[in-house]
């Protein structure tokens, strides 16, 4: 995959979807609306459960771009918004309450916003270019997810994207599967993907 300077925190071509992969961080004054709307489809809510009004959704994306340890990105599919991103330090996250976080973890957590993207083969294609990306700056050795455990479709990507169970954790919001994507799993599986 070939990587261009632009606006971008990470951009890409995906050979396998012949389409540009994009990612560039939440701008609030921007994104507010489309965040919320994405929120409140009826794929998202079982999931996320944060069909909130939008001043809610505010505060809540406040708080992330706040905070040091993470930072929301809007992903783009040849230049059109349609995936909500959030790339996080495992370490200071809940999750690291769960397993034995190394300080360079990082963490994923992702939707797919518009239906009209859903089942279309693009789920793994963006999935990888964001584990790249959060394996881009070379110190970070595992990616971690926690999917709900009823979110099958999801799973099944991430055990495609070289994610790998390692057991279900209850977490404040949800059961869910803790998923490890290991560096030299994930060169192994996608030797082109890091550039």
């Amino acid at each position: 995959m070939r990587k261009t300077e632009s606006r971008y925190a990470h951009r890409t071509f995906d050979p396998e979807i012949g389409m540009e992969i994009a990612f560039r961080p939440l701008v609030l004054e921007e994104d507010l609306e489309r965040v919320h709307a994405w929120m409140n489809e009826e794929h998202v809510i079982p999931f996320w459960r944060m069909a909130w009004p939008e001043e809610k959704i505010k505060v809540y994306l406040q708080n992330l771009l706040d905070d040091p340890h993470s930072t929301p990105y809007i992903g783009y599919l040849d230049g059109v918004p349609m995936s909500y991103w959030e790339a996080y330090r495992a370490a200071d996250d809940v999750v690291a309450t769960r397993y034995q976080a190394h300080p360079e973890d990082r963490g994923v957590h992702l939707l797919i916003g518009p239906p009209e993207y859903l089942g279309r083969g693009y789920a793994l294609p963006l999935l990888r270019a964001m584990t790249a990306f959060q394996f881009a700056d070379g110190t970070a050795e595992k990616v971690v997810a926690e999917p709900d455990v009823r979110n099958a479709r999801m799973i099944h990507v991430f055990k495609k994207c070289a994610y790998e169970p390692q057991g279900e954790i209850e977490l404040p919001d949800k059961r869910a599967l803790l998923m490890f994507c290991r560096r030299e799993r994930f060169e192994g599986r996608f030797p082109d993907a890091l550039g």
